[in-house]
């Protein structure tokens, strides 16, 4: 296990800016894709979630991860409480392995980051063939990859108004 180079000294998170984060998130989530597109499309707010509960657990956690998941099963018109219940586990697992992945470089977050959004697919896969019985096919975990090397991207957008502003006087 490779750790950063330097640990960055970070302001303190606006509560406002979680929020926005999450709204925006959920409505990229709610962009009408079809074909291969809509297989490779990252699950955004499962993405934001899982930033959140890694860098701000005493913020965002199972209860918010719940909440936003009933939310995606009523906009998504899916069986009710899938996205919930694949949201909560993520959120618990992430809450478990949040110092270790914390810890890793960007870069190689992204098998650890891949397998929580894996797990999180696989919950949402079993829930719907346990309700309906029809087997989506593997592309479905595309998103899993594509979030994945989205990682690095989300991270340093979501670290942008946390860090602190270049002091012109100094030198």
């Amino acid at each position: 296990m490779e750790i950063g180079p330097r640990q960055e000294i970070l302001l303190p998170v606006r509560p406002g800016f979680i929020v926005f984060s999450l709204v925006i998130s959920y409505l990229l989530n709610l962009i009408p894709v079809e074909g291969l597109l809509k297989s490779a499309m990252p699950d955004f707010l499962a993405m934001t979630l899982l930033y959140w509960c890694i860098h701000q657990p005493q913020r965002v956690g199972i209860g918010t991860s719940w909440v936003l998941g009933i939310l995606m099963d009523v906009a998504n018109a899916s069986i009710f409480g899938e996205h919930a219940l694949a949201y909560s586990l993520m959120a618990y697992l992430a809450l478990l392995l949040r110092r270790r992945v914390s810890m890793l470089k960007i870069d190689h977050q992204f098998t650890h980051v891949m397998l929580l959004l894996f797990i999180m697919q696989s919950v949402m896969l079993l829930t719907g063939l346990a309700a309906k019985n029809i087997f989506p096919g593997w592309t479905q975990f595309l998103g899993s990859l594509t979030a994945g090397l989205l990682w690095p991207v989300l991270t340093r957008l979501l670290k942008l108004p946390q860090r602190p502003k270049a002091d012109p006087t100094r030198i």
